[in-house]
């Protein structure tokens, strides 16, 4: 059964409502809730945060704000400064791109006050219907709002995200982008408008610490990014001034003890939920809902010193001639599998775990020896991306011909994964599973992978990235799984999508499953002296020297 939400961790439905209409707790301000004689340039009306976001002039900004802290009022001051100046002077077309209608109205009819207030004209909130041009050729129409400029420019509100983005040449803001219908298309098409010159702004409070802001955002603290990140939490906002901003609005007198009080009232409309109040005002992102495993339970069965070997192979190996595929299988094998499959336990049973994927994800292979304790422990963790079928299968096999007392395997048989599951199990036996991922499977495998990690039964590397993809299990319809439609960029750029996480599941699964050993240990290796090599070794060497006679063909 599903667990009950765990209001530390989980955030569950908003607590202060992105809607500009909603009713907010604490004389919050709301969208449009600005007096007729304001002026924004005037001395102590913007707050410091306000003032840094117009004063940054860099092509990417990155806005990782709490609610209600005044963000969007700022972009809505710069863009009337952009489109109020002439093109000679810098003078752009601007576009805000909310997640909802309201959103959008509430924006223009800022930039019309702006307008008049700094640019001296009278600027009329217009509305029409935006024609969006889809890549097939077809077009739709997207409700949306403008405000015209004696310069010749405009600022355009929609009302949801058009298709074609690339095609917008200017200034875009893309508010509140967590919640956009599809996060990852607005974000990967945005780039493409600084060919043009143009600058992109992504404002966001947090919606899950799977969601692809949250991506970016730490793609963009790590460097990996170009975008100037802007921190502004609630308690930062109250900070610069936003209850004297609200006391201004209101009418009422400034007190510290009056702000102390609002900002508990503030927060103490949350009740329990810390998790929610954490993302919506300390933009401090949450667990996915209904995630299966927490953050710290996953770094919990985590540890140093465990192998990740990655390769990610060019398109032209796929057409490159057989030999060539071979050696170039061969040589990985030899220089980045072998030194770890050579400091193996012979004494311990291994199983093994294979999630497959030929484009787009990636291949995952995650062995683990079961110890003596029973702990279930990766010896390393493989990831092949790109990697065309039969090098797939000549590295799978390379590893699993030398796991110690190979216990078993279970390998994901579910579309073109059936192929390399299928020659695994023709040359393994009846220790390999091919497994179709269903919900009947999920079902009854999933929950003990799960518990492994509360009874610290499962060792994993420690890594970013196979965490994330652990994060990624969730319950879906009851069932603990993968969303199909879940997706995280690793440490690489690339998409994945829970890849180790399935992998290991499978792994473990193997474990449990009491699947006749392939190999075996000779009798005279029990009685060997101790610093003798094994036959094996010498066997191995002789191996080594055929296949170099052979220039590098064994297949």
């Amino acid at each position: 059964m599903p667990m009950l939400p765990d209001p530390d961790r989980i955030a569950g439905a908003p607590v202060l409502e992105r809607s500009p209409a909603a009713v907010l707790p604490g004389d919050l301000p709301r969208g449009g809730d600005v007096p007729e004689t304001l002026d924004p340039l005037a001395d102590g009306v913007l707050m410091a945060h306000q003032a840094e976001w117009i004063a940054d002039a860099s092509d990417l900004k990155l806005g990782v704000k709490g609610r209600r802290t005044g963000i969007t009022f700022a972009e809505a001051l710069d863009h009337t400064l952009i489109a109020a100046a002439k093109k000679s002077a810098g003078g752009q077309n601007c576009f805000y791109i909310g997640d909802t209608k309201d959103k959008g109205r509430e924006f223009v009819g800022y930039v019309a006050h702006f307008a008049k207030v700094v640019a001296k004209e009278l600027g009329a909130v217009e509305e029409f219907l935006f024609e969006d041009q889809r890549e097939d050729g077809t077009t739709s129409l997207i409700s949306a709002f403008r405000v015209r400029f004696a310069s010749g420019c405009r600022v355009e509100a929609l009302s949801s995200r058009p298709e074609n983005i690339r095609g917008l040449q200017g200034t875009v803001c893309i508010d509140e982008a967590a919640f956009h219908k599809d996060v990852r298309a607005v974000l990967d098409s945005v780039n493409a408008l600084l060919i043009w010159g143009g600058k992109i702004r992504v404002i966001s409070t947090h919606n899950g610490v799977l969601n692809p802001f949250n991506d970016l955002v730490r793609e963009a603290r790590a460097k990996k990014t170009p975008f100037s990140v802007h921190d502004i939490p609630f308690s930062k906002a109250v900070e610069n001034g936003l209850y004297r901003r609200v006391c201004l609005i209101r009418g009422k007198r400034w007190t510290r003890e009056a702000e102390v009080a609002w900002e508990a009232k503030i927060r103490g409309a949350y009740g329990p939920r810390t998790a929610a109040m954490r993302q919506e005002l300390d933009a401090i992102p949450a667990e996915a809902e209904g995630a299966a495993l927490t953050r710290v339970q996953i770094e919990a069965c985590q540890q140093q010193g465990i192998p990740v070997v990655r390769w990610t192979c060019s398109d032209d190996l796929k057409n490159a001639p057989e030999e060539t595929r071979k050696r170039t299988a061969q040589d990985f094998c030899e220089d980045r599998l072998k030194p770890i499959l050579a400091t193996l336990d012979r004494d311990r049973a291994h199983v093994f775990g294979e999630d497959f994927a030929r484009s787009g994800d990636l291949t995952a292979v995650v062995p683990f020896e079961i110890g003596r304790d029973l702990v279930r422990r990766a010896k390393l963790v493989l990831e092949l991306r790109n990697a065309p079928f039969d090098v797939q299968r000549m590295v799978l096999f390379y590893l699993v011909e030398r796991l110690p007392r190979m216990s078993g395997g279970m390998l994901d048989a579910t579309g073109n994964g059936a192929y390399l599951a299928e020659a695994a199990a023709q040359k393994f036996g009846a220790s390999i599973v091919e497994v179709k991922l269903s919900l009947e499977w999920y079902r009854a495998n999933m929950p003990a992978y799960i518990e492994a990690f509360s009874d610290r039964t499962v060792v994993l590397p420690a890594d970013e990235d196979i965490l994330r993809d652990h994060q990624g299990l969730q319950y879906v319809g009851g069932i603990i799984k993968v969303p199909d439609d879940h997706s995280t960029k690793g440490a690489d750029g690339f998409n994945r999508h829970g890849d180790t996480a399935i992998a290991g599941a499978l792994g473990y699964a193997a474990s449990r499953a009491n699947l006749p050993m392939y190999a075996y240990t000779p009798a005279s290796d029990l009685d060997r002296p101790a610093g003798v090599a094994p036959p094996w070794q010498a066997r191995e060497a002789e191996d080594r020297d055929i296949f170099r006679r052979r220039g590098g063909a064994l297949w």
